[in-house]
């Protein structure tokens, strides 16, 4: 009987081994990309905050555009009305009247700061919220007097601005929406409100506890 040839089978078990080592390499590549992923997913969360911070500071720079417009172009009086429909809505209330003096507790400092500086600027420093609130306390006034509610001193300080003359309020119409006002004459109407001197204690108050007064010491380029 003759011999029949077969091919040796030594080599067989390192061409499994080297099959084994390529799948293993194969498998850690496919577990690093896996984990490369599941970090990119764990960071999802912050990069998602993230996308949101911008859109609120895109959304907030969209917020103050109009009044910003207004200012550039010297249109005070139209500045002074979009001041209110500022405060009314992040005072989140439909309407000037509904807005009550509790209400101005609740406004971010940061929202006032903005529309103080964009009136700072654009008056080379005449007209804002920092300029009223200074010259309340260079009369004398502090947060003690706005919980004492001392009209005298808001007279005072009311024919300070120019809103008062011959002991008298002036109606919002009869100032002078100009740079020739008195300093500190604007914004104005917001002023004006159903709650009379409460809400105007209150806004000052408000505007102390912000630190209004101390906005001239900052750069007036810095608009939010």
């Amino acid at each position: 009987m003759s011999e029949t040839f077969s091919p040796s089978t030594d080599n067989q078990p390192q061409v499994e081994s080297s099959n084994l080592e390529n799948q293993l390499d194969r498998l850690s590549t496919q577990l690093a990309q896996i984990q490369q992923q599941l970090t990119q997913l764990q960071n999802l969360p912050e990069q998602v905050t993230q996308i949101q911070q911008q859109l609120l500071r895109v959304a907030d720079v969209y917020r103050y555009e109009k009044l910003q417009s207004f200012l550039a172009a010297g249109k005070w009086s139209e500045a002074d009305t979009e001041t209110i429909h500022l405060i009314i809505t992040l005072s989140e209330q439909p309407e000037l009247e509904l807005i009550r003096p509790e209400d101005i507790q609740h406004i971010a400092c940061s929202e006032l700061q903005v529309i103080d500086r964009l009136w700072s600027k654009y008056s080379d420093g005449r007209f804002g919220f920092s300029v009223q609130v200074k010259f309340y306390q260079e009369m004398g006034g502090s947060l003690e007097s706005t919980i004492e509610q001392d009209n005298k001193l808001i007279q005072k300080w009311g024919e300070r601005l120019g809103w008062r003359k011959d002991g008298r309020w002036l109606k919002c119409r009869d100032l002078d929406y100009s740079l020739n006002a008195p300093e500190g004459c604007h914004p104005s109407r917001w002023w004006n409100s159903p709650y009379g001197s409460k809400m105007t204690n209150y806004f000052l108050a408000r505007l102390i506890n912000c630190e209004l007064s101390a906005i001239d010491k900052i750069d007036r380029g810095k608009l939010i």
